[in-house]
């Protein structure tokens, strides 16, 4: 059995910089593809980005591209999400999951392990 764990979140004022970590432990994650989504309360999950196992090929939420940066350190079983220039759209409880198989990375279906999540508030 495998879990999750996000930290780093925080408040932050418009146009500041978050840096989210996800540590994973119970079982080695470094095999799989990983993924960020994030939840306004009220609203759908919504993806963030997504990462495959070797971090050498990455996808991005158009609101985010160009902004946040999705990493991994699969020696630590680790998976970052660095967010700069930030907006208050981008508040949100930020969860951290691994992609089932050759799922789709964007559907929070296609999920097979959730963390938590950590809040992002960015004040305007």
């Amino acid at each position: 059995q495998g879990a999750l764990v996000e930290s780093g979140g925080g408040l932050v004022q418009a146009g500041g910089s978050l840096r989210l970590s996800c540590a994973a432990s119970g079982r080695t994650f470094s095999s799989l593809r990983m993924a960020w989504f994030r939840q306004v309360s009220g609203k759908e999950r919504e993806f963030v980005a997504a990462i495959s196992w070797t971090g050498g090929v990455t996808d991005y939420a158009d609101p985010v591209k160009g902004r946040f940066t999705i990493s991994r350190d699969n020696a630590r079983n680790a998976v970052y999400l660095q967010m700069n220039s930030l907006k208050p759209e981008d508040t949100g409880v930020y969860y951290c999951a691994s992609v089932r198989g050759a799922g789709n990375w964007r559907s929070t279906r296609d999920m097979d392990y959730w963390g938590k999540g950590t809040l992002v508030t960015v004040s305007s």
